[in-house]
């Protein structure tokens, strides 16, 4: 059948005949493809570019037009429907060169879009020739010819999607039953007894054949059994969601259900990849604002909680009560020459709503990694243990990037608590120690067990602030293997002026009890580099031998090749970094700290009144009350002034205690039996109020 335009779409111009005259479009009653130019957004340097569209058998594919000639995508003999005038002029002039001899390039396709994989095509409300497609991963900007030409490809989008069920059911499925297989040892028996073998050897032969023959048979046979029944499964589900569409969805609304993907509101996505690229999206104005769902509003996670609890934890921090208002770091240094800069309080507009024993618990959002290594060494396989501390070790920077506020300093005595039963995690952690400042942790896992303390000890070089984590942190497995290891050295960069950003670099050793340990080197950023955040490292067994190779970047993600070897051809994935919130506010807390300082429906009366969620200038912080959180943290500053005299006069930590001479503290046990029985009497107020002669009491 010769390409034609089709009556049932708006266009109505038809292609010129060979004697000059012209005609009318003809019905194609059972062609499926459509096909045509549309204008694409590409990016602000080279704008919208003309592409060559074709929507054939649930895919939509697109390429570059240099040329009229070019156009090789089809051929007269194709049963394909045009829209718009200038596809039809640009196919005529093909093939008028084509007349005269020209020769038609090969044309490269460089997109394609599987309609399974679209969520949504959407007209814009600004430009009555403009509509979206959204996939998972990327956004295609289209223009057309006219408001006609517009409307013809969103209902061929719109007709193919509902089509495409119905032919995947109807496919061909058939396959070859093991009760039809046969086999004829008639051949094999001839050629052997022309070789002059003896008939009784023959007839061995044959039985050998046929036993082997029923055996694999019998394979074929369960087999062809499972293939049924997943065939079958298929069609149920198939047809349920077919079923689930056709009856939730009108032809004038190309919103797709039961596929809510997430849609990136911008990013940077080349026209042959859904990777990063150089190419910008078009701006979208306020009015052509799509609306975007997210996937965990279809597939959510399972609520969480104890007993008859049931919550799902927060996506966002609360509205600020009030406007906030900038605050000079130059005025303040300036106003305080001279003073005793650890009398100074520096107000809350430089803290981010969450305290450092809640920063602890950081590290520990990728927990999955821990339990996979559990798995891998329970099955054998030490290597990939290793390979996934080193990946857990790692994941813990990759909350850093871009956090430019610091978490409150906690009070002596002040506690943490997590617990994760969906992460299959309880953490717990406390300020041991004010002078020097140590915070202790102890988590328990699936099979592991994670404790450290950190302290911190920093440098000032005039434009930046340098900081050394002292402490160790140990992973102990059920079987008895052991990890440790110390973080790497911290920089915040343009304390005075500039784009205030961090950077850590270092060589962290993490030391095995058994086979493997490993060596990660963070690369140190320079002023030029422009790829920054690497980390590089080998895992070596007891000997020094190299077993594998690690790369990648610590805010993205971990990579490694197995044997001695580098080649990244071959890399395997460790871990990847989660996308950030869509709601996104100046401390750039990712999706997993937003949820730290929630008080979870039945939380507050069973927590100790020692919990970093009831610090008051931290809680009036996150609400976005200023003045009030500005005030209690002048009034806590005064309490922990007084901690170091506290300590002195015999302190102890509730929950840790020290181990000899190595200022390492461990985890004495009792707080969660303690919070069953809400027994919180040795436990002071320590966010109430307090005088001179408490501190002396205590």
């Amino acid at each position: 059948m010769p390409l034609t335009r089709s009556k049932s779409l708006p266009s109505t111009d038809a292609i010129t005949t060979e004697n000059g005259g012209s005609d009318r479009q003809k019905n194609l009653p059972s062609g499926r493809s459509v096909a045509g130019i549309l204008h694409k957004w590409t990016n602000y340097g080279k704008g919208w570019r003309s592409r060559w569209f074709l929507l054939r058998d649930g895919v939509l594919s697109y390429s570059k037009i240099r040329r009229p000639e070019n156009v090789n995508m089809l051929s007269p003999s194709d049963d394909v429907r045009l829209i718009g005038d200038n596809s039809t002029d640009r196919l005529s002039r093909m093939y008028s060169c084509s007349g005269r001899g020209g020769r038609r390039k090969h044309h490269k396709t460089i997109g394609i879009v599987h309609l399974k994989q679209v969520s949504s095509y959407r007209e814009s409300k600004s430009d009555n020739k403009k509509f979206y497609i959204f996939t998972a991963t990327k956004t295609l900007h289209l223009r057309t010819e006219s408001r006609s030409d517009r409307a013809a490809w969103l209902q061929a989008l719109a007709c193919t999607r509902r089509i495409l069920p119905l032919e995947s059911l109807n496919g061909d499925f058939s396959f070859v039953s093991p009760k039809d297989l046969s086999i004829s040892t008639e051949r094999l028996k001839t050629r052997l007894r022309e070789e002059g073998i003896n008939e009784n050897l023959v007839k061995e032969c044959e039985k050998i054949v046929d036993s082997e023959f029923s055996e694999a048979r019998e394979q074929i046979k369960l087999l062809h059994e499972e293939r049924t029944k997943l065939l079958d499964a298929l069609k149920q589900l198939e047809m349920a969601n077919f079923e689930a569409e056709a009856s939730g969805i009108h032809e004038s609304v190309y919103q797709l259900p039961d596929h809510k993907y997430s849609s990136l509101r911008s990013g940077k996505y080349s026209e042959c990849s859904t990777s990063a690229s150089s190419d910008v999206f078009e701006d979208i104005s306020e009015e052509d604002e799509p609306t975007f769902h997210d996937t965990i509003e279809c597939f959510s996670e399972p609520d969480v909680g104890s007993g008859d609890m049931h919550f799902k934890r927060r996506t966002r921090l609360p509205d600020p009560a009030e406007k906030e208002k900038g605050v000079s770091l130059w005025s303040m240094i300036k106003d305080n020459v001279g003073k005793d800069l650890s009398r100074v309080c520096l107000p809350v507009y430089f803290n981010e709503p969450i305290s450092s024993l809640q920063k602890c618990f950081e590290d520990l959002e990728y927990s999955h990694l821990l339990d996979q290594a559990y798995e891998y060494g329970k099955s054998g396989n030490s290597l990939l243990r290793a390979l996934y501390v080193a990946a857990f070790a790692v994941s813990g920077y990759a909350s850093t990037e871009g956090r430019h506020c610091k978490p409150f300093n906690p009070l002596l005595g002040e506690t943490y608590e997590a617990d994760f039963p969906e992460k299959g995690i309880r953490f717990f952690s406390e300020k041991v120690s004010h002078h020097p400042t140590v915070i202790a942790c102890h988590c328990e896992g699936k099979g592991w067990k994670f404790s450290g303390d950190t302290n911190l000890r920093s440098k000032f070089w005039g434009r930046s602030i340098q900081l050394e984590p002292v402490g160790v942190l140990t992973l102990e497995f059920d079987d008895g293997e052991t990890f440790q290891w110390s973080k790497v050295t911290t920089t915040i960069y343009n304390i005075l002026l500039g784009k205030l950003y961090c950077d850590h670099h270092g060589t962290m050793q993490i030391r095995g009890n058994r086979q493997y340990s490993s060596t990660l080197k963070f690369k140190e950023q320079s002023i030029l580099d422009r790829n920054p955040h690497q980390v590089n490292g080998v895992v070596e067994d007891v000997t020094g031998k190299k077993a594998a190779t690690v790369f990648g970047k610590w805010n993205d993600s971990l990579h490694y090749v197995a044997g001695d070897a580098l080649n990244k051809a071959s890399a395997s994935l460790l871990w990847k970094s989660t996308k950030p919130p869509p709601n996104v506010t100046r401390y750039n807390l990712t999706s997993f700290a937003i949820t730290l300082n929630e008080l979870t429906p039945g939380l507050e009366e069973k927590l100790p009144p020692t919990d970093s969620r009831l610090r008051p200038d931290q809680r009036h912080l996150e609400k976005g009350e200023y003045e009030k959180a500005n005030e209690e943290k002048q009034r806590l500053e005064r309490r922990q002034r007084m901690s170091r005299k506290i300590q002195e006069s015999g302190w102890r930590p509730r929950w840790f205690e020290p181990q000899g001479e190595s200022e390492s503290y461990k985890y004495t046990g009792g707080y969660w039996e303690a919070r069953d029985e809400k027994r919180w009497d040795d436990c002071p107020n320590i966010f109430g109020e307090f005088t001179e002669e408490i501190a002396d009491c205590a």
